[in-house]
């Protein structure tokens, strides 16, 4: 008897964790980075590492098919282990083999549908292998939909692939959504670290986290359409809420700690850094939401270069020791 992707799978003895901490080993990065390549809480993963929590059917595909391992492998019902070589640190996609269902174990853990191997193309998908594929895919057509007008076959076509594919990665349209919204964090916190470590000080670090925010181009305008979505999901969603209030924690506290270095260095004012981080960052949420909200036939609204103007006036006016040195 075969089980729901979205089935918790019995590991009364730890060998499922013991060979998922294999294929986290042999990828080459460390635990966090491997949650993130999987598209997982990296909390959830510690669990069911830790044996706290159960994987998921779903959970073990995405793993099998980062780490290029048979999923009946993972489960100790697979004949062989290794489907291709190791996915190492680039994420190099499997081949659809490795997305193959395992039967069900002697404990009574059941795999996937082996109908989503079989729809699954075996040449590679785009770097990050299928599942961040799907994500990406989520998360172009939310930009361009709006979530709750994307259906499953539409992220299915996109990826070419089927349905039942998709299904066998995220079980349902609220998994994809919080895997969406993990996406969406982790490529807004690497885009934030890579900028921040190009800086000279703290005025500079600040100038580079507000350009970041200014819906200039398409793809900032199309990352400030997913977060006004998902920003609405979040208010019904517990799951999506939490995940928004931890990114907001963590992206306050990046801004709070650029304005205490500031004022370390003499760049800036001796403020309070979480209140003045908090009252930054609301006027960066408010302001994109007005830009997105003006299009060239609603003339008289706020402009991207309004936005970018308004906000380098307010790190002027209420933080620099030198208006000078944050304006653009």
């Amino acid at each position: 008897m075969q089980q729901d992707p979205g089935s918790r799978v019995a590991d009364t003895v730890g060998d499922v964790s013991v060979r998922v901490r294999q294929v986290i080993g042999e990828a080459g990065c460390s635990q966090r980075e491997f949650a993130r390549r999987i598209v997982m809480d990296p909390s959830k993963l510690s669990r069911s590492l830790g044996g706290s929590r159960r994987f998921t059917v779903a959970e073990l595909a995405r793993i099998a098919d980062a780490g290029g391992v048979d999923a009946g492998w993972l489960l100790g019902s697979g004949t062989g282990r290794s489907v291709r070589g190791g996915a190492g640190t680039d994420g190099a996609v499997p081949t659809g083999a490795a997305r193959t269902a395992a039967p069900a174990t002697a404990s009574g853990a059941a795999s996937a549908s082996t109908s989503a191997a079989a729809s699954a193309p075996a040449s590679g998908t785009p770097g990050g292998g299928r599942p961040l594929q799907i994500v990406r895919e989520t998360v172009r057509l939310i930009a361009e939909q709006g979530f709750h007008s994307v259906r499953v076959s539409d992220i299915a076509e996109a990826c070419a692939t089927s349905t039942a594919a998709i299904h066998y990665h995220f079980p349902g349209r609220a998994e994809l959504l919080e895997a969406a919204v993990r996406w969406c964090m982790d490529e807004d916190t690497a885009r934030r670290s890579a900028h921040l470590a190009e800086a000279a000080d703290a005025a500079e670090e600040l100038r580079q986290l507000v350009e970041l925010q200014i819906p200039l181009s398409a793809q900032q305008r199309r990352q400030w359409r997913v977060w006004l979505d998902l920003w609405a999901e979040a208010a019904r969603s517990t799951a999506v809420g939490r995940l928004h209030v931890d990114y907001y924690r963590q992206w306050r506290t990046t801004v709070a700690d650029v304005i205490r270095r500031g004022v370390d260095q003499g760049v800036f004012r001796d403020v309070d850094p979480e209140s003045a981080a908090l009252r930054l960052t609301a006027l960066i949420d408010g302001l994109a939401a007005q830009v997105l909200a003006t299009s060239p036939d609603r003339p008289g609204g706020t402009d991207a270069e309004a936005m970018r103007g308004a906000l380098f006036a307010h790190v002027a006016t209420e933080l620099a020791a030198e208006p000078a040195a944050v304006r653009p």
